[in-house]
């Protein structure tokens, strides 16, 4: 179960957070290296700015989360939730950052790995692994999507050439696929009652602070065709390529990341809310790329209705709130695509800092900005139109007194950061604050953007040794690693049903 008096599902604990790069740094010159928090901000006279949205925050966060959760996950679009920051939802934006910060530390994004390309841990022992506390949620299934689309610098693979894959001690896990995240559950009695529902929460990998990817986007929008002969509601290509294609011939991705995700609410909604009669939501969190393809799976799962219950009782359909939190995320579809988003219901969190690029791509030219967008699209078609979906909240990371100057476009659009900027952020206007004490340390883990008094190296998080282990002979081998499972058995059956539901038999 999550410490409800610590947000983080990292440990904030000193030892633990050491020990989790103390393979770099020794722990007695970390430890005194890295000046106190508390002392710094014990020796800030808070201005009266500050006391009164401390008093303002106290007198919003009285109800528990399990009474006021729709609100928190959107139900108003956060109005009067944001400035100044809920702590409810201040804790709730960086629990779900962290689902999504789960897929980065995962990865296997080693070029000279056999596993490239890969998560590293089995989905039983996932959380554990990455010495997060026991979120009390199951995961119910891996994600996977085809490589073979043409988004090179998003997809890793193996620098294992084919014919040394033939060599069973070095076959490369997969020719064709790369995993994408993960589908889970609450299954903590404790942690439902703290939610005041059984969440089903979807996290998608992104691009950690590699900027690259972008240049691979053809600023292309198609139709999205989830639904016969409705040809208004576009996407970007790549991102519907990514979400819809699937390779025959894989394991892992003989599915389509879209049939993957399909088939698995469809199967758990079903077994909790048909026919457990729970109450449920759906949420969807993602950073970077990720945070697009989080956006086309809500859309998704809502136009397939997947979210609307009939318990089969008597009584009117259920309607499964759906919520994204979306971190540093572009642009995805036209206008009709946001519209569409907002009848059907879909609450998106967008969570950006000002200075990062990616969530002003792609869309340069036309957005959601221009006053005659309506009219660029529907009276000339305007190929290029894009318009964000959802409420945004923006940070500036220069408001951080913990954080560097840098010109370093990859630092400005790292999830950590944007963790870090959420835990210190109190409304415009207001004084950086930490409210959580959430470990400063994990903005570096995989950039350099802390300022160097703090003592934390750059770039820390990485495995023990990068995974090598001595063998019986004493020699250091990358170990094998138990093979992961590809989709569960009962993918097709659940897919179909969806499949009927939607268009009849």
């Amino acid at each position: 179960m999550i410490n409800n008096n610590n947000n983080s599902l990292f440990s904030t604990n000193p030892t633990l957070s050491i020990h989790y790069f103390n393979f770099i740094l020794p722990t007695s010159k970390c430890s005194s290296s890295l000046p106190s928090l508390t002392t710094m901000e014990d020796q800030e006279d808070e201005d009266q700015d500050d006391v009164e949205a401390i008093t303002m925050e106290t007198n919003n966060n009285f109800a528990p989360l399990s009474e006021i959760w729709r609100d928190i996950q959107g139900m108003n679009n956060w109005e009067g939730l944001l400035d100044p920051l809920n702590l409810h939802l201040r804790k709730e934006i960086i629990r779900y950052g962290e689902f999504s910060q789960a897929c980065y530390d995962s990865f296997d994004f080693d070029p000279h790995s056999k596993y490239c390309g890969t998560c590293k841990y089995q989905a039983s022992h996932f959380f554990n692994k990455l010495l997060m506390p026991d979120p009390g949620y199951n995961i119910t299934r891996y994600l996977y999507a085809t490589s073979n689309i043409n988004l090179p610098n998003f997809f890793k693979k193996s620098n294992f050439t084919r014919d040394e894959s033939r060599n069973f001690s070095n076959r490369v896990w997969s020719q064709h696929a790369n995993w994408m995240g993960y589908v889970a559950v609450a299954t903590d009695a404790d942690e439902i009652k703290r939610l005041g529902r059984r969440d089903i929460v979807i996290a998608w990998r992104g691009t950690v602070t590699y900027l690259e990817w972008i240049h691979d986007l053809k600023d292309i929008l198609r139709p999205a065709g989830f639904i016969p002969d409705d040809t208004s509601v576009k996407i970007e290509s790549g991102f519907y390529d990514l979400y819809t294609m699937k390779e025959e011939n894989c394991n892992y991705s003989g599915f389509s990341a879209r049939e993957q995700i399909l088939a698995e609410v469809k199967r758990l909604v079903e077994k909790y809310c048909k026919l457990g009669g729970e109450e449920i939501s759906i949420t969807v969190t993602g950073h970077s790329l990720g945070a697009a393809l989080a956006l086309i799976t809500a859309y998704d799962i809502a136009e397939m209705k997947l979210n609307i219950v009939a318990r089969g009782d008597g009584s009117s359909p259920v309607e499964v709130p759906i919520t994204v939190y979306s971190f540093a995320g572009p642009r995805v579809g036209n206008l009709k695509f946001k519209e569409r988003c907002e009848e059907l219901g879909v609450k998106a969190l967008r969570v950006i800092n000002i200075h990062d690029k990616v969530p002003m791509v792609p869309g340069i030219i036309a957005n959601e900005k221009l006053q005659f967008q309506k009219y660029l699209e529907e009276a000339i078609a305007f190929p290029w139109s894009y318009a964000h979906v959802g409420t945004e909240l923006a940070l500036d990371h220069t408001h951080s007194p913990f954080l560097m100057s840098t010109n370093d476009l990859g630092c400005a659009h790292n999830l950590e950061a944007h963790l870090h900027l959420i835990d210190g952020y109190h409304g415009k206007g207001r004084k950086f604050r930490l409210e959580t004490k959430r470990d400063i340390a994990l903005v570096n883990k995989s950039c350099d953007f802390l300022r160097k008094e703090y003592g934390v190296p750059p770039c820390w998080r990485q495995d023990e040794n990068k995974g090598m282990v001595r063998n019986s002979e004493g020699r250091w081998v990358v170990p094998d690693r138990p093979r992961l499972d590809d989709h569960p058995s009962d993918t097709a059956n659940h897919l179909q049903q969806v499949l009927k539901d939607v268009f009849g038999s």
